[in-house]
Formats: C-alpha cells, structure tokens, sequence
C-alpha cells in the first residue's frame, strides 16, 4: 500500500511538470483569449500550446447540490484566468478507521485541510482543461481528443495530466488536434449508492459529470478551433471503464442538440465492469457505514451528509476499504446500475450482450501484469483456499449465496495453477517461471485481479464488439523486466503523456497510432514511421493484437490463457462486483 502511494505521489509530480519537445523553440507568449456564452476564457501559451486550466463546465456541487446530479452553469462568470494548477475534486487515497495503523494514519494525514489545499483538492472542482496549437482559432475545426483519467473511481485530477506532449506531436506531424482533460467526482462525492440515493435519482454522479463536461465539449470546443463533430472520448482504468459506460448510457444514446458527442474511443486498461445494483447489500452497506461514520445515523441521513463540512464529509467517505488497502480491487465506490432511472440502469454487460450501445471505432489495449500493482497488500494468502475465500468476497451478493460465490471463482482460479515445482506458479508476471513470487499466493492472485477486469475482460468485449465495429486492440510488454511489477498497471501513461522522452520507442508508438486514429480513425492512417507495424483490425477469427515494446514493436495471436476466457465468457454475469 505505502509503494501505491509512493507511485501516485511521483506520478502527481511528474504528470503535473510542464512536457517539453526538445525539436521546438522556447518561447513565451501573450495569452490568448477566447469567449464563449458563458465568458471570457483567457489561458496561457508556452512552446506553440496555447493552454486554458479549469475552465468551469457546471455549477459548484458544493452545499444542497453535495451528493446531486451535476447542474448546468445558469450564470456568465465573466472573465476568468484559466491558468496555473485547477482544483482536484476531493481524492480518497487510502482508507481511515481502518484496523491497519499505518492505513489509518495515512489517511488521515492526507485528508487534513493543510494536504488538502497543498494538493488543491475542494469540492468546487468540476471544470476541464483545454490545450491547442497556438494560433488555432475558431475557423480551424480541429479533431478533439478528451481524456478521462483513472483511479479506480477514487482518486485522480486533469492536474495531473498535462497534454501539450500530444499537441506538440500533433503538431510535427501536420495533422494537429485539440486536446480536453475533464474532471468529475470521485469516492463516495461521486458514486456513493444504497437507497436513499436511488430515491431521488442521485447516482452514478462522476459518470454524470462526465456526461454534461461532454455536452460543454460539444458547445463550446469550436470556440478554441476544435470540431464538435469530430470527438474522441480516451480513457485509461477507471477512466477507459467510463468510456465503454457512455456508450451504453442513456440506451446507447449519446446524442445532444440532434448530434452524437463523440465519434470514437481509446481505451487503456478498462472495458466493460460487471457490477451489482446501487441497492445491493453491498452498496447499501457502504452507505450506511459513510453514515455511521457521519454521525448522521437516526435522521434524515441525505441533509446530513450535505450538511457536513468538507472535511468531515471525506473522512466520513474514506473510512470504508480504499483501492490501496487489503480489499484492492473489491471496490467500494463504482458505477451501479439503477434501475429506476434510464441513464445507467443496466449492469455493462448486459446491453453488451444485447447489442444495444453506441457503435464507434475503437482502440483497446493493455499492460502485460495488470494485476501486480493491486496484489501487494494481501500478504496472508498463503494456501489456495486463503486466495478462493479472499475473492469470493468481490463478488458474493448475500450471505446465502457464498458458497456459490466461491465455486465460481475456484472455477476460474482453476486456470491459473499453482504448480510451484515445475518452477511455475502461473501468474503474474508472466512469462517469469518461478520469479517475483513475493508471498505464496502472490502471482496467481496477480494474474487473476489482471484478467478479469482487465486483459481478459477486453477480450470477452471484443468477442461482442468487433463484429459490429472496427476495433484495434494491443498489449503492452515496454517493462517486461520490471521486478514484481512487471508491465504495471498505469505505466502506460508515462509514454502516452510523453512523461518519458518522445525519443523512446512506446512514446512515440503510442502518440502516432493514437493521433493517426483522433484524426482518420484508423491507426495505420496518417503519420507513417518504421517502427509502426501495420496494425490489423480485431477480428474473432484471426485475433491479433499489437504488442508494444520497449525497443521494437510487433504481433501477438490474442489467444493467450483462453480458459479463464472461456469462463468468464459464459457466466460475465457472475462475476459482478
């Protein structure tokens, strides 16, 4: 847990520098302006990327609007200066009131005002971050490219993600585009179900935020020179999980004023995310222990929520188990189907199934060891039974049901052997014999928390999609030799944000293929360099996936464990979370 955190603290620092390319020239420029109904935006320019930060797309969920669907802006905010580090909505890190001290005390820590204002976390934090060539201006109607970011819905902000690497190379390339980085709610501030939410049609709120940021897109992007008709939505885990959803939102619906909001997706690291409905008795249980924690038990407990201070509202959210803690992946804070309301009213996989979502071309792709980074904390797993009785909790619905709960998951975690003396416990990471098995159950339960809602779970979405769609898909192997880790989780970002040099082969991998897809919708279209090997299109038949490397890129058949695909495949159902 405490490397976790050691990582997304870097990560903040890093992603939040300003990215340079060493081929442009320095120079400083006037800001530019630009005004739209609802104001006078004025940014910053810096190495031919004009930059506007924190632009507001809808009121402040702050007060009577805590824990509401996001209300559109109903007032100009006249002239504002989108410039330096825009505000974080409030990040749940680790969990408090926990049993584990150093969790406990973390927590804590990191949610006192102090931190909280040192790292610009406030509630007032739904705007988004525009970026574009200098000298683009609303004649222009350049492809738009609007990020989603990740954090296991928990965590994450558009200050950490600076996107003027993937301008500037939009730019060399001739081809350039406008690049938009959207906030919304996280934790219990954006997805906190049970059934007092469900009643007032206050749920999947960060999926809702995201929802209206797009509609802003779609308003207002000609204004800074971008094409509202030409819209790509990328995301990468929690933020790739919200790109699938918002093609299933609303019945597969995503048109606004008569016209789709995107045309297309990039996902890294997340599709579709089976899970249990906002008034489970899991969902209901968090809810009730936010309360519990609240001192909101006994009354109206909605008005009291809102009523709390900031920091007292955090803590109280943050004291049910957190992506960084023992549960891991066993989230407590997700999108939920509601049934009561069409904006998300089914589990993802069932319109999957039934082919009722938005059809657009697709990138997916994933890193090698998904699961690595999200199995370091459960260091008591000792026997199989230990690992079978540990997920089953990810998955169990009531306490009736456990037993069947668990034969599903001793039926997948039958794919993944535990054969120690063949110098083999297959897991992850893979392809490293019996290497970086840091506690006995370690690389089965790596390989597992990986596959199933990560790289097999995108196989399982290609088998419903790619039919019905162009559909391009790869896996990342760039730090294969990583100990423990692997080809992490995440680590992909380092080369898409061209954290790491443009000179490195996955930067530039990765920026071409995605740019050429922004512009053509087709990855193999547009910037045309050696190292881009042709890159078939997803189909059933021949299941060929790119396979990015660390000093040359190539093909892999995407038939790799296909037991657990197999699995998962017939009962996706069943592994709702």
């Amino acid at each position: 847990m405490l490397f976790s955190l050691i990582v997304c603290f870097l990560s903040a620092k890093v992603l939040s520098a300003p990215l340079l390319d060493g081929n442009l020239n320095v120079s400083l420029l006037e800001g530019p302006s630009v005004t739209i109904d609802d104001g006078t935006i004025k940014g910053a320019s810096f190495l031919g990327v004009d930059s506007f930060k924190g632009i507001p797309f809808a009121q402040p969920p702050i007060g009577n609007l805590r824990l509401k669907p996001p209300q559109p802006l109903n007032s100009s905010y006249g002239k504002i200066e989108a410039v330096g580090i825009p505000a974080a909505c409030p990040q749940f890190y680790t969990q408090v009131q926990s049993e584990n001290l150093l969790s406990n005390v973390l927590g804590t820590l990191l949610n006192t005002p102090l931190l909280q204002q040192v790292t610009s976390q406030d509630e007032d934090c739904l705007t988004l971050d525009v970026q574009r060539p200098s000298g683009v201006d609303s004649s222009s109607k350049l492809p738009v490219l609007v990020w989603i970011y990740g954090g296991g819905f928990e965590f994450g902000a558009t200050q950490l993600y600076d996107g003027a690497s993937i301008v500037q190379r939009s730019k060399t390339n001739d081809e350039p585009i406008v690049y938009v980085a959207i906030n919304y709610r996280l934790g219990a501030h954006g997805f906190l179900a049970g059934e007092e939410l469900t009643a007032e049609g206050s749920t999947n709120l960060g999926l809702r935020d995201q929802r209206l940021a797009l509609q802003w897109v779609a308003d207002n992007i000609d204004s800074f020179g971008g094409d509202p008709d030409k819209v790509t939505i990328w995301g990468e885990s929690a933020g790739a999980i919200s790109v699938m959803d918002h093609t299933i939102i609303n019945g597969g619906d995503n048109t606004y004023k008569g016209k789709p909001l995107f045309r297309a997706g990039i996902m890294n690291s997340g599709s579709v995310l089976p899970s249990q409905p906002v008034t489970a008795p899991k969902a209901q249980a968090i809810y009730d222990r936010v309360v519990e924690n609240a001192g909101c038990t006994g009354q109206d407990s909605l008005s009291c929520l809102r009523g709390l201070s900031s920091n007292d509202f955090l803590r109280a959210s943050t004291s049910v188990p957190g992506l960084f803690g023992y549960h891991s992946l066993d989230l407590s804070y997700l999108p939920r189907p509601d049934t009561n309301d069409n904006f998300f009213p089914e589990s993802a996989e069932v319109p999957l199934k039934e082919g009722r979502y938005f059809k657009m071309p697709i990138i997916i792709g994933d890193q090698e060891d998904e699961g690595t980074l999200f199995s370091l904390a459960p260091l008591n797993l000792t026997t199989d039974d230990d690992l079978a009785t540990y997920l089953t909790t990810f998955f169990d619905s009531d306490a009736s049901q456990s037993a069947a709960d668990k034969a599903k998951v001793e039926m997948l975690l039958a794919k993944y052997p535990n054969e120690p003396l063949k110098g083999q416990p297959a897991g992850s990471p893979f392809n490293t014999g019996a290497l970086n098995n840091v506690y006995p159950q370690f690389k089965r339960l790596a390989a597992f928390l990986g596959d199933v809602p990560f790289t097999i779970a995108r196989r399982v979405y290609l088998e419903h999609v790619a039919s019905e769609m162009p559909a391009w898909s790869s896996i990342a192997t760039y730090l294969h030799d990583t100990p423990v880790l692997g080809t992490f989780h995440a680590s992909d970002l380092l080369y898409s944000f061209g954290i790491l040099p443009g000179l490195l082969l996955p930067t530039r991998t990765t920026q071409n293929y995605y740019l050429n897809f922004v512009n053509h919708l087709n990855p193999n279209k547009g910037t045309q360099e050696s190292y881009l090997v042709e890159w078939p299109q997803w189909e059933s038949e021949s299941r060929q996936v790119a396979e990015f490397g660390a000093l040359e890129n190539g093909l892999l058949n995407d038939t790799f464990r296909q037991g657990a695909a197999d699995v998962l495949a017939e009962n996706l159902s069943g592994y709702r979370i």
